[in-house]
C-alpha cells in the first residue's frame, strides 16, 4: 500500500525516513491498454522498509526543536534520505549493478556504444543535409559540467548559465575553491567539500563553483525585475527554503530555510503580473503561496483543491504547468485538468476541459509552453490571444509504479492546443512525430517551439524509463501547411533522460545538459551521470544562409524600456528589397528549467511599426513595448529581430 504524503510530511517533521520517488507496490492491477509494456527480464527489486497502512493515524510524535534559521542545524537534524536507503552516497558502481537492471526490448542495442565516462565526450554527428534543408547541429561544449544539470536558468548581462544540483549526495565533479567545505555536522566534524552549483560561462566553459548550503532536490525558481535568481523549495532542510543569487559578479547564495509555510518539493514557481512571485504544488503540498519579503516568513499557505482533487496513486499532478495569462489571471494544469487563479482574490475563476488521453506531469511528465503571444494593437485594453500547447506524457495512470517493476509503457505522442482567452475553448489535437516523457520544450526566437531530450518509454525517477529519444522535433504552430506542423531535426548522440535540462541562449542556439537517473554520481550505468554540455544549432544557422542572417547595430538596442513606449531598433541586413511583413521583434523571458518544465518561459512578438532603410545594408525597425505587465511582466528579456526567419543574437533589455 502507498505511503500517504500526508504522513509522509508528518514522518520528515519528526525527523523519521524520508521516502524517495522509490517504487511502492501498487494496490490494483493496471489497466488494460493497446500498447503493451516493454518487460525487463529481471524481477523487481524489494523496498527495503514495510508500506505503511493507509488507514493507520500516525501516533503523536513532538518534533525535536531544530534551529530553523540556521542550514548546519537542518543538515544536522538526520533525515534519512535515498542514498542512505539504497546506497552509497559516493555513487559507487557497485550499488548500481546489484540493482542488475538490464536493457529492455525498447532500448536501442546500439545504445550501449553511446555511453561514456566523463572527459571522453563522444563525437557530436556532423549532418550533411540538402542546402536549402539544414536540419540544425549538435556540438560538444564542455565534457565536464562539474554538477549534473538538474536545473538550469540564463543569468542577464553576464554571459552565463547557472546551473544546480541536489546537495544529499555530497559529491559533484568540482570542489569549492580555496579549500572551502561545508560542516554537516560540528560535532563529527563531516564535511562536504564539493560544489553543488556552478557558473558555467557560455562563451569560455569556465566554470565558477558555489557554495549551496540547503537541499535544493527538485526546487523551483525564477528571474527577478534585477535578474537575480529566486529559488525556492527543494528536499528535507531545503523544503521550506528560499534562496537569493545575485547576477555577477557577486555570485553569492542567500538561503532562509523557513521561508515557505509548506514544503515544496516539485513545485513550481511563477511570476505574477504585480510582480510577486507564487510557488504552487509540490508533493504533500496542495496549497500555494507566495514568496515572502527576503528575511520573513509566511505564516501559512492558500489551500487549493484543484491539487487534491487532480492527484492520482501515481500522483501525475508534481511540478504543475503554470503560465501568467495576459488577463492577469494564473493558467494551472495538473494531470489531465487545468483552471485559471486568480492571485487578487486567491480562487478559481474557471475550469477548462479535461484534455483526454492520458496524464501529463510529473511522473507522467509532459511538457509545456505558453505559445508567443503576438501583439497587433498598441491599446493597453485589448487582451491577446494566449495558446498553451502541452505535449507527451503518458496514458497509463500506473506507468510510475509499472516503471518500478520493469515494465515501462510507450509514451503519448500528441499534444493538446488551448486557447485559454476564448469564451468557449476546447483542445485541439496534434501528434508528434515520437512519443515522448520527461522532454524539454524551449521557445526560439523565431516563436518556433524545440523539442529536446527525454525517452519514449516509462516514466521520470531513478531508471524508470527506456529508450531514447535523441532526435529532437521543431514545431511550427504558425505553418500554413498543417500537415508538417513538426520537423525531426538532426539526432544526437549523448541520451538526455532524467533531470535534463535545455535553455535557449543569447546567441540563438540551446544549451543541454544534464541526465542523471541514478542514485549518486555514477559513470558506468545503463545511462550514466551525464556531465557533458552540448550546444545545438537550430535551422536557421544554415550555413547556405548565415550571409542573410540580420545583425544587431552596436548601441542600436534601447537597454531599458517602458510599458507601450515606441522604440526604434537599428539593424544591419544584406538585401535590396525589404517587406515590413517579414519582420518580427521578439522578447524572451530566460526561462528557469527543470524536469521538463520551463518556468516562467514567455516569448511575445510586438508590434512592428515600420522598417526603413537609413543607409547602405542598414535598416530602422519601428517597434512598440508591450502595453503592460499582464502581457509582459517586469524583468529582464531577450530582445531580437528576426527577417525570414532569420534572427539577430539577442540583446538583453530591462522592462520596467
Amino acid at each position: 500500500m502507498r505511503l500517504p504524503y500526508l504522513l509522509l510530511l508528518l514522518l520528515i517533521a519528526a525527523g523519521t525516513a524520508a521516502a524517495h520517488d522509490q517504487p511502492v507496490a501498487a494496490n490494483d492491477k493496471p489497466a488494460a491498454a493497446n500498447d503493451q509494456p516493454a518487460v525487463a527480464n529481471d524481477k523487481p527489486v524489494a523496498a527495503n522498509d514495510k508500506p505503511v497502512a493507509a488507514n493507520d493515524q500516525p501516533a503523536a510524535a513532538q518534533a525535536p526543536k531544530v534551529d530553523v534559521t540556521d542550514f548546519r542545524s537542518l543538515n544536522q537534524h538526520k533525515v534519512l534520505g535515498p542514498h542512505e536507503k539504497f546506497g552509497n552516497p559516493f555513487g559507487n558502481p557497485d550499488d548500481f549493478k546489484d540493482k542488475n537492471l538490464p536493457n529492455d526490448v525498447g532500448t536501442p542495442q546500439f545504445q550501449a556504444d553511446l555511453q561514456s565516462f566523463v572527459g571522453q565526450p563522444a563525437a557530436a554527428p556532423v549532418i550533411s543535409p540538402p542546402v536549402d534543408d539544414f536540419l540544425g547541429k549538435f556540438e560538444l561544449f564542455t565534457d565536464n559540467s562539474g554538477v549534473s544539470a538538474m536545473h538550469s536558468v540564463v543569468l542577464p548581462n553576464c554571459d552565463h548559465v547557472l546551473m544546480y544540483d541536489a546537495t544529499i549526495w555530497r559529491i559533484s565533479k568540482i570542489l569549492l575553491p580555496n579549500g572551502q567545505c561545508r560542516i554537516l555536522n560540528e560535532t563529527t566534524g563531516e564535511k562536504d567539500c564539493f560544489a553543488h552549483s556552478v557558473l558555467l560561462n557560455t562563451k569560455t566553459a569556465q566554470l565558477i563553483p558555489l557554495e549551496l548550503h540547503t537541499d535544493t532536490w527538485c526546487s523551483s525558481g525564477g528571474l527577478t525585475l534585477e535578474g537575480n535568481l529566486i529559488s525556492t523549495g527543494g528536499f528535507q532542510g531545503g523544503a521550506n527554503t528560499v534562496r537569493y543569487l545575485d547576477g555577477c559578479p557577486k555570485c553569492a547564495w542567500r538561503e532562509y530555510p523557513a521561508a515557505l509555510s509548506a514544503p515544496r518539493w516539485y513545485s513550481t514557481q511563477a511570476q505574477t503580473a504585480d510582480g510577486r512571485m507564487i510557488v504552487i504544488g509540490g508533493r504533500a503540498a496542495q496549497s500555494f503561496e507566495y514568496i515572502p519579503k527576503e528575511g520573513t516568513s509566511n505564516a501559512k499557505p492558500f489551500f487549493f483543491d484543484f491539487l487534491q482533487q487532480t492527484q492520482d496513486p501515481d500522483e501525475n499532478n508534481l511540478y504543475p504547468f503554470v503560465f501568467l495569462s495576459p488577463d492577469r489571471n494564473i493558467f494551472v494544469f495538473a494531470n489531465n485538468r487545468s483552471v485559471l487563479l486568480n492571485p487578487d482574490t486567491n480562487t478559481v475563476v474557471r475550469e477548462f476541459p479535461v484534455l483526454h488521453g492520458g496524464h501529463r506531469n510529473y511522473p507522467a511528465s509532459g511538457m509545456a509552453v505558453l505559445l508567443p503571444l503576438e501583439l497587433k494593437t498598441s491599446d493597453p485594453k485589448e487582451i491577446p490571444d494566449a495558446e498553451v500547447l502541452v505535449c507527451g506524457g503518458s496514458s497509463h495512470i500506473d506507468s510510475y509504479t509499472l516503471a518500478s517493476k520493469n515494465m515501462f509503457y510507450q509514451a503519448l505522442r500528441d499534444c493538446g492546443r488551448l486557447k485559454i482567452t476564448r469564451e468557449r475553448p476546447s483542445w485541439r489535437r496534434e501528434l508528434m512525430p515520437t512519443p515522448r516523457i520527461m522532454g524539454d520544450m524551449v521557445i526560439l526566437p523565431t516563436g518556433e517551439v524545440l523539442m529536446v531530450n527525454g525517452a519514449q518509454r516509462g516514466a521520470s525517477g531513478w531508471g524508470f524509463a527506456r529508450d531514447p529519444n535523441l532526435t529532437p522535433v521543431l514545431f511550427n504552430y504558425k505553418s500554413p501547411d498543417k500537415n508538417h506542423l513538426f520537423k525531426e531535426l538532426a539526432p544526437t548522440t549523448i541520451p538526455r533522460m532524467y533531470h535534463s535540462t535545455a535553455v535557449v541562449l543569447p546567441e540563438g542556439k540551446v544549451l543541454i545538459a544534464g541526465s542523471n537517473t541514478n542514485n549518486g554520481y555514477i559513470y558506468d550505468a545503463m545511462y550514466p551521470t551525464e556531465l557533458r554540455v552540448e550546444k545545438f544549432s537550430p535551422p536557421y544557422f544554415s550555413p547556405t544562409r548565415a550571409d542573410k542572417k540580420p545583425k544587431l547595430v552596436d548601441g542600436g538596442c534601447p537597454k531599458t524600456m517602458t510599458y507601450g513606449q515606441e522604440l526604434t531598433i537599428k539593424v544591419n541586413l544584406n538585401e535590396k528589397k525589404i517587406f515590413l511583413k517579414n519582420f518580427k521583434v521578439t522578447m524572451y523571458v530566460p526561462a528557469f528549467t527543470t524536469h521538463g518544465v520551463a518556468m516562467n518561459q514567455r516569448l511575445v512578438k510586438l508590434l512592428v511599426k515600420d522598417a526603413v532603410k537609413v543607409g547602405e545594408g542598414r535598416y530602422d525597425v519601428t517597434c512598440v513595448a508591450p502595453p503592460n505587465s499582464a502581457v509582459a511582466p517586469t524583468g529582464y528579456y531577450m530582445l531580437t529581430v528576426v527577417h525570414n526567419m532569420l534572427p539577430t543574437e539577442a540583446e538583453w533589455v530591462q522592462l520596467k
